[in-house]
Parts: C-alpha cells; sequence; structure tokens
C-alpha cells in the first residue's frame, strides 16, 4: 500500500470519525433542549422523556431547525410561556455546546 493510499484511507476515517460525533452532538444537543422545554413545561419524568425524544426527531428531520424552534415556541406558546426563536436559538447553540464537552469527557473516560 503506497503512502499516498494510507494517508487517503486516514482522511476517510477521520471524516467518518467527525460526522459521527457531529451526529452524537446534535442529538444530544437537542435532547437537553427537548429536557429543558420540558421542564419549563412542568412535565414529569416519563412525559418529558417522550417530549425530549420528539424533539430528538424533529432535530434529525430539520437540519435548519427553524420548524423545530417554531415547535418549541408555540408549545411554550400555550402553556402562556414567553420564549422566543432567538432565545430558543441560544439555548440550543449551549446545549450544543455541552453536549460537545460531555462526548469529550467520556471519551477520555473509556479504557483504550
Amino acid at each position: 500500500m503506497s503512502l499516498l493510499d494510507e494517508r487517503e484511507k486516514g482522511f476517510e476515517a477521520k471524516y467518518r470519525l467527525d460526522e459521527e460525533l457531529a451526529f452524537k452532538v446534535n442529538v444530544r444537543g437537542a435532547k437537553l433542549l427537548g429536557l429543558w422545554v420540558a421542564d419549563r413545561l412542568g412535565l414529569g419524568p416519563e412525559p418529558a422523556s417522550l417530549y425530549a425524544r420528539s424533539v430528538v426527531e424533529n432535530a434529525l428531520s430539520d437540519p435548519s431547525h427553524k420548524m423545530l424552534l417554531k415547535q418549541l415556541e408555540a408549545d411554550l406558546a400555550a402553556k402562556g410561556l414567553a420564549a422566543d426563536a432567538a432565545e430558543l436559538e441560544r439555548q440550543r447553540e449551549g446545549f450544543l455546546v455541552q453536549a460537545k464537552q460531555e462526548l469529550a469527557a467520556a471519551s477520555e473516560q473509556k479504557p483504550t
């Protein structure tokens, strides 16, 4: 195998790992956002878990997250809670950062 082939395989492996990490961060961040909104809605543990799961599914089907944020805003408004899309987007971004940190910490704890 030539050096060029080895480098290509290395780049492909890194790309796969980066894509897998991005997916996990997106899923974890959406779950955290869903749990945060569920808490604001006053949902109990089981309904909150189901709500967070639906947020994850919506996040995966809507890469721009515009429809997701509108739905969350509508859910909060239905309970008389004020939250605009900008606040929800800030929360989403914060949860993405948190998710990335959590996943990085978890990967450091795994035995190699």
